[in-house]
């Protein structure tokens, strides 16, 4: 996901804009892995493989999310890990 993208990006949740970035691996404008978050609502959005994964909680992976939060559970903030998977919010 190109760095930039984080401009017009919104929670398809609330619509909450501007949302956090957390990078994980990049390189220079292109994130690789990492984390889109909303401080309004408090959900995650991981970015796969240069993709942000923006989907509404029913729709969204759950072997996928914990997969990827047991990968980075030792460098993730702790609002991400306290909050767990999203449709526990």
């Amino acid at each position: 996901m190109n760095r930039k993208l984080m401009n017009i990006l919104a929670c398809p949740i609330d619509k909450h804009s501007p949302l956090e970035l957390i990078e994980l691996s990049s390189n220079g404008d292109v994130i690789a892995e990492g984390i889109i978050f909303c401080s309004k609502c408090s959900r995650y959005y991981p970015i796969l493989e240069e993709i942000p994964v923006m989907l509404p909680d029913e729709l969204r992976e759950k072997n996928q999310d914990i997969e990827f939060l047991n990968k980075y559970k030792t460098i993730l903030p702790d609002k991400i890990i306290a909050k767990g998977l999203p449709w526990h919010l």
